[in-house]
C-alpha cells in the first residue's frame, strides 16, 4: 500500500515550520506576521496551523529534541568506552542543537520551557545509563548518582548554548568545548578529556 503526496495543507506546515525556523534564527523577536510574509502566506494560513507564536515555536522545539535524541543515539552507537561515548553523543548533539539553540533561548521566554526536560527524558536517561557505566568502571569519578550526573550534563548544555548567545564563547569552539567540560565533570583528567575530544573532531 502507497501513501499519497502530502496534501497542501502539510505542504503549508511544513513550510511554515521551515520558514519559521530559518526567521527566528534570524530574528529571534520575528512575529508571525514577519513568518507569514516570508513563508509566502497569508497570517491566516499560519494561525490555521499555530494558534499563537509560543505554539509554533513549542512545535519547533519537539522537532528539534527529536533530532537532538537521534544525534546523541547515532554518536555513541557502537561505542563501548564510557568517555569516548559520553564525547561522541556530545559532539554529535551539539552538531544539531547548534541549529537550535536560539530556540531554546526562545522556549526559556514562553511556556514551552516547562516542557522541554520532559521532551529530553529519553536522552536524559540514556545519558545516566553511559555515566553509570562509567562509574562502575572506575572510569568517572563523582559523588552523585548517575540520574543527577546526566541532569548536570543537561544544565552545562543549555548554559553553553546561552554562553554562545550571548557571545561569550565562538560557537565553532562549542561542540568541543562542551565534550571537555562534560568529560571533566565526571573526573576525567583535562589532559585525557582534550587529547580524546581532538582526536575525535580532528
Amino acid at each position: 500500500m502507497t501513501t499519497g503526496a502530502p496534501s497542501r495543507a502539510d505542504t503549508n506546515r511544513r513550510r511554515i515550520l521551515d520558514v519559521a525556523l530559518t526567521e527566528l534564527l534570524r530574528d529571534p523577536d520575528a512575529s508571525m506576521d514577519q513568518i507569514a510574509r516570508a513563508a509566502g502566506v497569508v497570517r491566516r494560513t499560519v494561525y490555521g496551523h499555530f494558534p499563537s507564536r509560543e505554539a509554533l515555536v513549542s512545535t519547533l522545539v519537539d522537532g528539534a529534541v527529536e533530532a537532538v535524541a537521534a544525534a546523541h543515539a547515532e554518536g555513541r552507537e557502537g561505542v563501548a568506552d564510557p568517555a569516548e561515548a559520553v564525547a561522541r553523543g556530545t559532539i554529535a548533539v551539539w552538531e544539531v542543537a547548534d541549529r537550535y539553540r536560539i530556540l531554546v533561548a526562545l522556549a526559556q521566554r514562553s511556556v514551552t520551557m516547562q516542557g522541554i526536560r520532559e521532551r529530553l527524558t529519553p536522552v536524559r536517561a540514556a545519558c545516566a545509563e553511559i555515566l553509570a557505566q562509567g562509574l562502575e568502571q572506575g572510569v568517572f569519578v563523582s559523588p552523585l548518582p548517575p540520574e543527577a550526573l546526566a541532569a548536570v550534563h543537561e544544565q552545562m548544555l543549555f548554559a553553553l548554548m546561552e554562553a554562545v548567545n550571548d557571545g561569550l564563547l565562538p560557537a565553532r569552539d562549542a561542540g568541543p568545548s562542551a565534550a571537555v567540560t562534560l568529560l571533566a565533570a565526571v573526573g576525567v583528567p583535562a589532559s585525557r578529556a582534550t587529547e580524546l575530544v581532538a582526536k575525535l573532531t580532528a
